[in-house]
């Protein structure tokens, strides 16, 4: 329930940072002026004593989100892929977060899934280990089907996962609110709707039969995926809080030490990575929203195992498009061609000076290119961003954020498997072959082929139109000659004979 009463949600978690440590360890990693620590301290101080303890082992951060709950434990998850903006050592920290939080009792992960299936565990696995892994929202056992014999993994909700959240998100709200009407500037950045975004999102993650179904879907587009495995869903051992796939084994994609033992290539792995997101994003619209070390691992073979569904993004042919032009403006370094795609699909205001926004994008682009990745602060090129996109009055386009927050989420992964790795020459071949299939005269003619298979189905109510077309002119137009009341009919006739057409030639595209 949102309302005033979450400002003391709010007061809890500025005192918990600060109780934690956290304060001091989060803005030391985010480079804050001096003037901002001192502040952040002189008004944390005296309410430190209202913040949550946490637990003492863990590291400060760490220690901070764990007592705040699961939706500050998914912001800390993605901090964690990050280490080039928030620093190795707090990378590292946040790390845990992924999959590595304390389970619950086995006993009542076992209760859970004899409610949600309807029958006693015993009967449905011959065998139900201690969880294999542990994160905000679920945990995860290793067990084996009685009848099949088959090994799978068991994934169970956390109890009273769905009211946690919700505090955290009603807080979130308020915390929205207060930033618009204190901050008029901040509106264009939209906090309010991003919460709601991101309110849908973990709402629908919270429900694990939208994750088989999604797990599903993904799983039939990447068939055709060289070096990259879906797991499969047992359907009839999953429901609302429970799901069972197929076991996949590997080394988890954050274990760099393991992969080197391994003799795995890591600087493959990285490219591969992105350019798996890259493509099914572009190719699907349809892509892994969520994919840090956590749910990620690499099998003997070299394939990338991917899991944990919850967080699935989808974007239209349309954005899809704009999207892979602006990529491959950056790669060509046509930042006069990256600034027109912004202002033709909206993401800047008309009444803004295009040229100025290019050589802004250029100021952008350049540093990257030519330049050992390592060596490139992504902290201060996201702060340059954001610098841009204000002095430019773009608005958060929400049906961007899953999409860009992944994209960041995947580089972060990459670029821990391989620091040197440079985003854009790793993306360029998937997005030219994108660019090539979608963008061009073959696009066209698919479009027009699209286009007319959806006007053909009007097909059978075309003498209808015909007929009440010339009902509707002889009723309320002077009277013509023959051949004019027959124009109507001649045209519908064309067209119905242009769609035929385009169609077969849809289909031999």
């Amino acid at each position: 329930m949102r309302g005033p009463h979450n400002i003391w949600r709010l007061i809890r978690t500025g005192a918990t940072l600060e109780r934690t440590g956290a304060m001091g360890v989060v803005l030391e990693a985010f480079s804050a002026p001096r003037s901002l620590r001192i502040v952040a301290r002189v008004l944390g101080w005296p309410f430190a004593w209202l913040g949550l303890k946490g637990d003492p082992s863990l590291p400060p951060a760490t220690r901070a989100l764990t007592a705040l709950g699961p939706a500050y434990i998914k912001f800390g998850q993605i901090l964690s892929t990050r280490p080039d903006v928030v620093g190795d050592d707090l990378a590292q920290q946040l790390r845990v977060l992924q999959d590595k939080l304390p389970p619950f009792p086995v006993a009542v992960a076992k209760q859970m899934v004899t409610e949600e299936l309807g029958h006693p565990v015993d009967e449905l696995f011959s065998e139900f280990g201690l969880p294999v892994a542990a994160a905000s929202i679920a945990q995860v056992h290793k067990a084996r089907i009685s009848e099949t014999g088959v090994e799978v993994a068991v994934k169970v909700l956390r109890p009273k996962i769905e009211k946690a959240f919700r505090t955290d998100i009603d807080a979130f709200y308020l915390a929205a609110s207060l930033i618009e009407m204190l901050s008029p500037a901040s509106r264009r950045l939209r906090p309010t709707d991003v919460i709601a975004h991101f309110e849908g999102v973990v709402m629908g993650e919270l429900d694990l039969r939208l994750e088989s179904s999604a797990a599903a879907e993904f799983k039939a587009n990447t068939e055709g995926d060289a070096g990259f495995q879906v797991p499969g869903i047992h359907w009839f051992l999953s429901g609302r809080r429970v799901m069972t796939l197929d076991w996949v084994e590997g080394i988890p994609l954050g274990d760099n030490a393991a992969l080197d033992a391994a003799g795995h290539d890591r600087r493959a792995i990285s490219e591969r990575v992105l350019q798996l997101f890259l493509g099914q994003a572009l190719r699907d619209g349809y892509f892994h929203a969520d994919m840090h070390q956590g749910n990620l691992k690499v099998g003997a073979n070299g394939d990338i195992l991917c899991y944990d569904f919850g967080i699935m993004g989808r974007i239209d042919e349309y954005t899809r498009r704009v999207y892979a032009e602006i990529l491959f403006g950056f790669i060509r370094k046509d930042y006069r061609r990256v600034a027109e795609v912004h202002f033709e699909a909206g993401y800047v205001p008309a009444d803004r000076d295009i040229d100025e926004f290019a050589r802004a994008l250029r100021a952008v682009g350049e540093p990257i290119f030519g330049m050992d990745a390592s060596h490139i602060s992504m902290a201060r090129l996201l702060a340059y961003l954001f610098e841009v996109t204000e002095r430019f009055g773009m608005e958060t386009r929400t049906e961007l954020i899953l999409l860009q927050r992944t994209m960041v989420v995947v580089e972060g992964v990459a670029r821990s498997l391989d620091p040197h790795m440079n985003i854009w020459q790793v993306a360029q071949p998937i997005v030219e072959s994108y660019i090539k299939e979608n963008i061009g005269p073959r696009a066209l003619l698919r479009d027009l082929a699209q286009t007319a298979k959806v006007l053909a189905r009007f097909g059978p109510q075309l003498p209808q139109m015909a007929e009440a077309a010339l009902i509707n002119q002889t009723a309320h137009a002077p009277k013509a000659p023959p051949s004019s009341r027959l124009r109507p009919v001649v045209w519908m006739g064309f067209g119905a004979a242009l769609a035929s057409a385009a169609i077969y030639l849809g289909t031999l595209l």
